[in-house]
């Protein structure tokens, strides 16, 4: 516990201006709710020990230039356990942010409910549950830094129920704490590092750049925007393919550019999400996140040019749905051969999940649009795509489905194959006629529209 920073220590690596809240009276009887013998020395003690009359600190501060209602978490004092009194100041800090219209950012670090208040402590998770929910409601971001150990209700909720979830390397997370886990579990499976493979954490974030990182996400999840953001500039080929299946080679060439390359030309800094917040993650065909663009924020998805896994769906509506309630407009890469197809993917939903990624697009509020920057495969490519305003580059193509897989289905010789790409009429000046795509964006931003 001695090499644990404190809650104090903890604010003073994200902030120099904390201002702590007033915190509601709680007059509790001797021994607390339960009247557990020795609760209020053990209380006594902490108090001495640590400074602090319980086991959160709530403020509001200046993080890197963005005000925000901030909770630490003071593991010294009873392991950083929840209890009523945990409960009412996590209540007041959330009652705060959302009648400030403040965004709220969790340093937790928490060994679960206090056993000597029993079942009425482990119900202040459902009060924390309302009061975020609340703050939701009020389109309000909240973010976590998971600092060690993260555990039990304080991860289910602060933690894990936070929009962003950031980690500190090496720190204890998981919904068991050390003592309560199976013998034999593996306690790799309980660290950051584990949770942000697993997609329940967004990014591992270094106690000295966790100041920066906060503010990044801060200033980004706190400018909403109504304009839909413009189509990124073509980066490849300029000119527009001859046939089908030209459209297919250049779509398919090694050298095109990709995602990555879109989005360093397209924001001027970007911060990533990652996960599904299932158990999965898909960070070599989607990426996701917030962005910069020419002084406003956008969120991105934006799939790499491989078979798009399920978890990669999963993460990009989540990020939709994320930036609908903040009010910040989105922009999709379309990018894959399509939808991963094999038993794994189907054994972890891949229908479901892309079913859930079509509901998310159509649901939006916020502006989306769509560029495909290169293969577009069939509903895997399409589960992405803005109706209504998606856009392609010349070296792209969108197709119902492959040209060979088109031609194996209705039974064509492989000879047939590159006249059926172009029978599928899936050529970028095509979409545009068909009305499937918007217009055909050049290398200077120019867009040229086609008829409906």
């Amino acid at each position: 516990m001695a090499d644990r920073p404190s809650a104090r220590a903890a604010l003073s690596l994200v902030t120099d201006t904390f201002s702590e809240l007033p915190y509601p009276e709680r007059h509790s009887a001797p021994d607390g709710p339960l009247g557990w013998s020795g609760y209020d020395e053990a209380r006594a003690r902490a108090a001495a020990r640590t400074g602090e009359t319980e086991s959160v600190v709530c403020g509001v501060a200046d993080v890197d230039g963005t005000r925000a209602v901030l909770v630490a978490f003071e593991f010294g004092f009873l392991g950083g356990s929840l209890g009523e009194g945990t409960g009412d100041r996590l209540e007041a800090a959330y009652a705060h942010a959302i009648a400030h219209r403040l965004p709220l950012v969790s340093l937790v670090a928490t060994g679960g409910s206090r056993m000597q208040e029993g079942m009425l402590a482990l119900t202040q998770l459902q009060r924390v549950a309302r009061a975020s929910a609340r703050a939701r409601e009020a389109r309000l971001p909240q973010i976590a830094a998971l600092r060690d150990p993260t555990t039990g209700g304080g991860w289910a909720t602060l933690g894990a129920g936070a929009d962003v979830v950031l980690a500190l390397p090496g720190a204890q997370v998981g919904f068991a704490g050390s003592r309560v886990r199976p013998p034999d579990a593996d306690p790799a499976a309980y660290t950051a590092e584990a949770q942000v493979a697993a997609g329940a954490a967004d990014a591992l974030v270094p106690p000295e750049e966790l100041r920066a990182a906060l503010g990044r996400w801060l200033r980004l999840l706190t400018r909403p925007s109504s304009d839909p953001p413009p189509p990124p500039h073509a980066l490849g080929a300029v000119d527009l393919p001859a046939t089908g299946w030209d459209a297919v080679s250049r779509a398919r060439a090694p050298h095109r550019p990709r995602a990555a390359a879109y989005l360093d030309a397209y924001f001027t800094s970007r911060v990533r999400l990652s996960g599904d917040r299932c158990g999965g993650a898909d960070p070599g065909g989607m990426l996701c996140g917030f962005g910069d663009h020419e002084g406003r924020t956008v969120a991105y998805a934006a799939q790499t040019g491989t078979a798009t896994r399920p978890a990669g769906y999963r993460t990009a509506a989540r990020l939709i749905r994320l930036a609908d309630r903040l009010g910040i407009p989105v922009l999709t890469l379309v990018d894959t051969p399509g939808a991963a197809n094999d038993a794994q993917a189907e054994r972890q939903g891949a229908g479901a999940a892309i079913a859930d990624l079509f509901a998310a697009v159509a649901a939006a509020r916020t502006p989306l649009t769509t560029l495909v920057v290169g293969e577009g495969g069939s509903g895997g490519a399409l589960a992405l795509a803005a109706p209504g305003n998606t856009w392609a580059t010349p070296d792209s193509y969108f197709s119902v489905i492959a040209p060979e897989l088109a031609a194996a289905i209705l039974k064509r010789p492989p000879t047939e194959v590159e006249a059926t790409a172009d029978a599928l009429r899936i050529r970028p000046q095509d979409l545009v006629e068909l009305g499937v795509v918007r217009g055909v964006v050049g290398s200077e931003g120019t867009q040229a529209a086609g008829s409906r």
